[in-house]
């Protein structure tokens, strides 16, 4: 074992936790910063290490940064058209006030695709406290459902950020991380949603908090036509639907005998292209048709594009970490040496993750650290199945147990009006249970069909 190298790998990583967590920096510099002193300490001319950010940045944003974008745009229209409230309002209908639970899990599950985290959770709160309202119960029995659906989602299926950078990172098909992700993250939002915030609401009663009052939904402000349920789920599907398409003509489980239409098919379903389809889409149907004007949506697309900028160039930091770690010979000992011990690279990269997670406290940051740590650790003949499974091994990882290191925990702190001791009791352990549930289940289906 090269015990130079092995050092300048972990230096790194604490400079990284030093910038985040005690000089305040953004993630995005601390990962380049972080990158360059393994490069220093690895012996890598100055060029070279200039070459190699140059090298990182370049191969990871080609990709990230378009579907990123184009994911974030999607999201905002149907943020804008009240599309978020009125899928809530459907399954809660079908499923009945009694198995509202089950109803927010799905619901959150389903706004999280298109929408971040943090909006899903602040567009659909109302709908958690009219439930209260209606029948008494504790607020966290609606509200961890709703937080575990969109937790899941936005740490497992694609094309929320976090596993699409995971995926460009290490090279996974996203048809299949969609698929393993849907496996393992609906039972994850059951039993940390819905299961344990039966127990938990049973045992904590909590009311309304002060905030109960907020009114979220855009489309009453602005009195816009309100977008068919329907109309919705296919927009919300076409992406999903049109990926997996590609995905089972790619592996040869769709038997096109066509050579045009399966070169169609690649076409259309690759996300660049998916992700387009389901913007123009979204742009008449949830815009022009609910009486948006051009202008209006053109500055609903162009702010939409703040945050995913953010997340665009942590991504792409990311990037340059695990070049570094390729272009140093780093990746390759890690690599040797873990297969010499016989140590699982599926578990290394959950703890990687897990471990991240804990010390700085963002779940993409973590995801993509612990993604560019993995990645020279693949072998070339991995399948695609193995890789994908590999991404959601890194994204439970990245969700586990969520802390006053991270800004999701005062979000649910704040909104549901509970004590920072509660807030443990129920957010806290409800994401540990779901990458820890999560993680057990992609390690069985690894097992069983690999």
């Amino acid at each position: 074992m090269d015990y130079n190298l092995l050092l300048a790998v972990f230096t790194g990583i604490a400079v990284l936790l030093i910038l985040i967590l005690k000089v305040k920096l953004h993630a995005f510099p601390s990962l380049l910063i972080a990158s360059i002193t393994v490069g220093v300490l690895a012996g890598l001319e100055p060029i070279a290490i200039m070459d190699t950010i140059n090298q990182g940045m370049a191969n990871t944003l080609g990709f990230v940064a378009t579907v990123v974008g184009l994911g974030a745009m999607f999201g905002a229209i149907l943020e804008h058209s009240g599309g978020a409230k009125i899928v809530a309002d459907f399954l809660i209908k079908k499923f009945g006030v009694k198995n509202a639970s089950g109803a927010m899990a799905v619901a959150g599950f389903i706004i999280a695709i298109p929408v971040f985290f943090e909006v899903g959770f602040i567009l659909l709160v109302p709908m958690i406290y009219a439930l209260h309202k209606q029948t008494g119960k504790s607020l966290l029995v609606f509200a961890l459902p709703l937080l575990a659906g969109l937790a899941v989602t936005h740490a497992f299926m694609p094309p929320t950020p976090g596993p699409i950078a995971v995926a460009d990172i290490i090279g996974a098909d996203l048809g299949w991380v969609i698929l393993i992700g849907g496996l393992v993250g609906l039972p994850s939002a059951i039993i940390g949603g819905i299961l344990y915030g039966k127990f938990i609401g049973n045992k904590i009663f909590i009311g309304l908090p002060a905030l109960s009052n907020i009114n979220n939904s855009v489309s009453e402000e602005n009195n816009k036509k309100q977008p068919n349920i329907y109309t919705i789920l296919v927009i919300i599907g076409i992406p999903i639907f049109l990926i997996l398409l590609s995905t089972f003509n790619s592996s040869g489980l769709l038997p096109v005998s066509n050579q045009a239409f399966s070169k169609a098919i690649t076409l259309i379903g690759h996300p660049f292209a998916a992700l387009i389809i389901a913007n123009i889409v979204a742009w008449y149907l949830l815009g022009i048709k609910l009486g948006f004007t051009k202008e209006e949506l053109l500055d609903i697309s162009t702010k939409s594009l703040g945050p995913a900028g953010l997340i665009i160039l942590i991504t792409g930091a990311g990037g340059v970490f695990k070049q570094v770690l390729v272009n140093t010979g780093a990746g390759e000992m890690l690599a040797n040496n873990l297969s010499e011990i016989g140590f699982p690279v599926l578990i290394f990269a959950f703890i990687v993750a897990l471990l991240i997670r804990i010390m700085q406290g963002s779940s993409t940051v973590a995801m993509i650290t612990a993604a560019g740590l993995v990645s020279p650790l693949i072998m070339d003949d991995t399948s695609s199945f193995s890789l994908a499974c590999l991404v959601i091994a890194i994204a439970a990882g990245g969700t586990f147990m969520s802390h006053v290191n991270d800004s999701g925990f005062w979000m649910v702190k704040e909104l549901l009006g509970i004590t920072e001791k509660q807030t443990f009791k129920t957010w806290t352990i409800m994401t540990g249970i779901i990458a820890v549930s999560g993680f057990i289940m992609v390690m069985l289906i690894h097992s069983l069909f690999q």
